[in-house]
């Protein structure tokens, strides 16, 4: 057995393991997944793909979703290597013209064991060629600010919030692929989030999404065009 055939395998029993834990979570939308429709002509779908930042957008916002032809995908809690686990499922075989992928500050809090940010920014650079690869625009959002984590107050997050960010853009400017740069739009003084756009400093409050709806809308009208 050669070396490249026993990753494979490995890889494949992994990936099997974990649909069988389904620590994805495959079946927090396969039943919502099974009821959408394939897209009508002309229709541009966008799949919002992210953790509890894009999970909590469509409760405090359902307008925002609803009145669009826009799905919400978002798991909190979510690593980025849980998404990517779950891209197919939840982003691909909804056949949508744009994703939309926010995801990172789970793997900074460390959610399912330390990280290193080479190892979140692949995952999200996976996303994005499975997205290419199935003829699916992508905009990459930047983290959003945060000064603190509440669930995890022993972690500094702001140089590694700005060091990711840092290898989405670069990743982002060299591929010619919209990064959409919800960072500098909405940090306090501190590099986090301030008071008036959320409550606990990492999930926007109705403020916050206020101020990155039009940004998004911006974003994905520009893959789009």
């Amino acid at each position: 057995m050669t070396k490249r055939t026993l990753i494979v395998l490995v890889l494949l029993f992994s990936i099997g393991a974990a649909k069988a834990q389904d620590w994805p979570n495959l079946k927090r939308y396969q039943d919502a997944n099974s009821k959408v429709p394939p897209p009508v002509a002309g229709e541009k779908r966008v799949v919002y793909m992210g953790d509890s930042i894009t999970d909590f957008w469509i409760s405090n916002d359902s307008t925002f979703f609803n009145s669009r032809s826009y799905l919400d995908r978002g798991i909190s809690g979510q690593t980025t290597g849980q998404m990517l686990l779950r891209f197919r499922q939840d982003v691909i075989d909804l056949k949508p013209a744009v994703v939309v992928i926010l995801a990172g500050i789970n793997d900074i809090a460390q959610n399912n064991g330390p990280e290193k940010l080479e190892d979140v920014f692949g995952n999200i650079v996976s996303m994005v060629e499975l997205a290419k690869a199935n003829h699916i625009k992508v905009v990459i959002s930047s983290v959003l600010p945060a000064f603190a984590l509440p669930w995890r107050p022993a972690i500094d997050p702001v140089l590694q919030v700005a060091a990711l960010n840092d290898m989405l853009k670069t990743y982002a400017d060299k591929n010619k692929i919209n990064y959409l740069d919800y960072f500098t739009a909405m940090a306090d003084a501190r590099k986090g989030l301030p008071a008036n756009l959320s409550k606990d400093g990492v999930h926007p409050s109705l403020d916050g999404y206020k101020v990155m709806e039009p940004l998004v809308e911006k974003a994905i009208n520009e893959v789009i065009k």
